[in-house]
């Protein structure tokens, strides 16, 4: 294991799954751009009809520590959106599918997501780094877990298993774009505090804030994470601030 810049771990895993992945997707779509964590990105990317975004590994720091809750991200993308998914999380023996306009999938059959209609009452999870945010607690939200995978993550609010799920900001394509269409296809929505979809293959591969619920909860989840954003950017000047006066 090594980190990467920014602090991030990667191991030989991720590059053996990365170069895995690139050579088989790309020798049978040769046209297909390539977009990956684990891949230098290239510009050329942009001008493709479509693109294959993986991430080979999503959630390294619970691989490396022995959770299972990681997978392997696929997507399709085309003029913005994803058009096939496929998220695998082999240590719980998982594997998810989907297709735009077809519906998504697991070995069970077709997903759905919950008819939890109040946040106060969801199984919500959330970011690491926002877990123990008071902000929350203004809303009577608690947080329920967090997973080491955003992509798995989203992926459970798709099939069910919990009700809403939201990302911190500066997640990238690679975390996304798979576990989007699952939650889409599923009869959810993940979308930007704005309300709209990600669009993914731009020149800025990372987001903002993002949440993901069922259609009737989704307004209630983006309203609560506005006001949190909010709180938080307002507390981070007096942060800095008190790290001067310590540091000074």
């Amino acid at each position: 294991m090594w980190e990467k810049l920014g602090g991030s771990p990667v191991t030989e895993a991720d590059m053996a799954v990365d170069l895995f992945l690139r050579e088989s997707l790309l020798a049978a779509r040769p046209a297909y751009g390539w977009l990956s964590e684990e891949t230098a990105d290239n510009p050329v990317r942009r001008t493709c009809e479509r693109i294959f975004i993986v991430d080979p590994i999503d959630g390294t720091r619970g691989f490396i520590a022995g959770d299972k809750r990681w997978c392997i991200s696929m997507a399709v993308v085309a003029e913005g959106r994803p058009t096939t998914a496929v998220l695998f999380a082999p240590a719980l023996g998982k594997i998810f599918w989907a297709e735009a306009g077809k519906g998504a999938f697991d070995d069970g059959g077709p997903l759905a997501v919950s008819t939890c209609g109040s946040l106060a009452k969801a199984r919500l999870a959330g970011a690491r780094s926002w877990l123990r945010d008071a902000a929350f607690e203004r809303y009577g939200i608690h947080i329920e877990a967090h997973m080491p995978s955003l992509a798995y993550r989203i992926a459970c609010v798709a099939d069910g298993s919990i009700d809403a799920a939201f990302a911190s900001p500066r997640a990238h394509d690679w975390d996304l774009a798979a576990s989007d269409l699952l939650v889409h296809e599923a009869g959810g929505r993940l979308t930007g505090l704005d309300g709209l979809a990600p669009r993914y293959n731009r020149e800025e591969l990372t987001h903002g804030v993002l949440g993901a619920a069922n259609g009737a909860l989704q307004e209630e989840l983006l309203a609560v994470l506005r006001g949190v954003a909010e709180t938080r950017s307002q507390a981070s000047p007096l942060l800095e601030a008190n790290r001067g006066h310590r540091t000074g």
